[in-house]
């Protein structure tokens, strides 16, 4: 695939607005098993922070991809579980700095990481 459909370029530079392209590109039977259930949504969350990290993402250049991904997910995905549900229902009530600070605690989730 041509690098200019990623949402990170070999260089590290993010484009946040490639984000829905990348999601639409998932294969449905694929994003049904990683959406359906909450812990392996959170499994591919760590698998993707984890090669962000390696290609040295910042915690702030993650959050603003996450950030997207949550967007797009909002306002094209159903939520398949409770935990989504009160992802969706947090994020459609937050300002945009809310929002944004919740996709920080999102990849701190995903990393494991509880506290800070």
């Amino acid at each position: 695939m041509a690098e200019d459909n990623h949402v990170v370029d070999k260089d590290g530079s993010i484009d946040p607005s490639k984000v829905g392209a990348a999601i639409a590109r998932i294969d449905p039977t694929e994003k049904e098993r990683i959406l359906r259930n909450f812990e392996e949504f959170k499994g591919y969350l760590n698998r993707r922070i984890r090669m962000a990290e390696s290609i040295g993402l910042s915690e702030e250049q993650m959050a603003i991809i996450a950030q997207k991904v949550a967007d797009y997910l909002a306002g094209h995905e159903e939520p398949r579980n409770n935990e989504e549900l009160l992802l969706q229902e947090l994020w459609k009530l937050g300002t945009k700095e809310e929002r944004h600070m919740l996709a920080h605690m999102l990849v701190r989730l995903a990393q494991g990481e509880r506290s800070h």
